[in-house]
């Protein structure tokens, strides 16, 4: 059980289910009790968006095999605890659940979980190799899972469009550094990350450029948000200095561990920018 739940990435699934909730509760559904903004389809999103994720996590671990013993040793599942006949049975059974419960929803809904599925195959498989590619269709999926609320509410929402582009922008500089972080054994299998292409300096400023942006779009929604002390405050405590703390460390990164603190710090602000739904008004 321990393997498995380290292969799904379990305590990201949990975030996500967390955001889902919150998007859920404090954006779509802001006027109802907690209890009342749940339902059984939201419910059934929920699994399906589940299943979907933790199948992408198993089809990227099985296609990693080779680069993770060289960048991640330890933390090897497959061809380890499951051979990779065992694991890509698993995100099969796991994605076509997922596109299933999907389309007990709606044919909307099934479509962009069947996208979401296909991407991260694809992403698995050719987009992570290329650069930019890899990364711009991760953060791509990150705001998806966040606006798949409202579609299945048939509720818009201009506010989790809000929060659909902070995840994407949060998870675009987190995938850069992660590339950043395992240069070494994407170099070995001839991957063309933005790392390996650019050089790692060069890469910097790429980060530099997307902070700084991500800074400007946090700093408009406070500035747009202004006559509420405490979400401004909120964001500026939680999200603003975090993320200058990032650049500065950004600037002194040399070695793989402190990347790997870098992309910590990412899921960090990122967490931090859910919860700040909890005192939005």
């Amino acid at each position: 059980m321990k393997q498995f739940l380290a292969l799904i990435r379990f305590p990201n699934l949990l975030i996500m289910l967390l955001a889902q909730l919150m998007v859920r509760k404090f954006l779509v559904f802001p006027e109802r009790s907690f209890q009342d903004a749940l339902s059984w389809p939201f419910a059934i999103l929920m699994v399906a968006t589940i299943c979907i994720a933790a199948a992408g996590y198993i089809i990227n671990d099985y296609y990693d095999i080779k680069i993770d013993r060289i960048n991640k040793p330890e933390r090897v599942v497959v061809g380890k605890f499951f051979t990779r006949r065992r694991a890509m049975m698993i995100h099969l059974y796991l994605s076509a659940a997922g596109v299933l419960l999907g389309l007990l929803l709606g044919w909307r809904i099934g479509g962009v979980l069947l996208g979401v599925a296909l991407l991260l195959w694809g992403y698995s498989a050719q987009f992570k190799k290329r650069p930019f590619v890899g990364n711009f269709t991760i953060a791509l999926l990150s705001a998806v899972m966040v606006l798949v609320v409202p579609l299945q509410a048939g509720q818009p929402s201009l506010a989790a469009w809000a929060y659909g582009v902070f995840a994407f922008l949060i998870s675009l500089v987190r995938e850069i550094i992660k590339d950043m972080e395992d240069v070494q054994g994407d170099a070995s299998f001839r991957c063309r990350t933005l790392p390996i292409v650019l050089g790692l300096p060069q890469t910097k400023w790429i980060l530099y450029l997307l902070v700084g942006f991500f800074l400007l779009y946090t700093g408009f929604i406070m500035a747009h948000r202004w006559h509420e002390p405490l979400f401004v405050a909120y964001l500026f405590l939680g999200v603003i200095l975090p993320t200058f703390l990032l650049l500065r460390q950004i600037f002194h990164a040399d070695r793989k561990k402190e990347y790997a603190q870098l992309s910590w710090l990412c899921k960090v602000i990122m967490l931090a920018g859910i919860c700040s739904m909890m005192v939005l008004r």
